[in-house]
């Protein structure tokens, strides 16, 4: 899990308020809005965000518990290496 600091978990962070679109958060965040979707892209590949909504292609995304465990690893320890390692071994607990 390769993920961009600190951008991939301010978008994971805007994320514990609720639902939101990419463009949203690309205003929020000052990023581009191809470069939001692209973070959100690679965050649904890591089941960190998922998107929803009433159809598939919407672009509402949420958080998953696998991305609030990614928060909270972080939040807990800063920057680590074994990232993956770490949310596996938080949700188990």
């Amino acid at each position: 899990m390769d993920l961009v600091e600190p951008t991939d978990f301010a978008v994971l962070a805007a994320l514990v308020e609720g639902r939101n679109t990419p463009v949203n958060l690309a205003v929020r965040l000052d990023l581009s809005r191809s470069y939001a979707n692209e973070r959100l892209s690679a965050l649904t590949d890591y089941g960190l965000v998922r998107r929803v909504g009433p159809a598939e292609h919407s672009g509402l995304y949420e958080l998953t518990e696998r991305g609030r465990a990614a928060l909270a690893v972080r939040d807990e320890h800063g920057p680590v290496d074994d990232l993956a390692a770490r949310i596996e071994s938080r949700l188990d607990d």
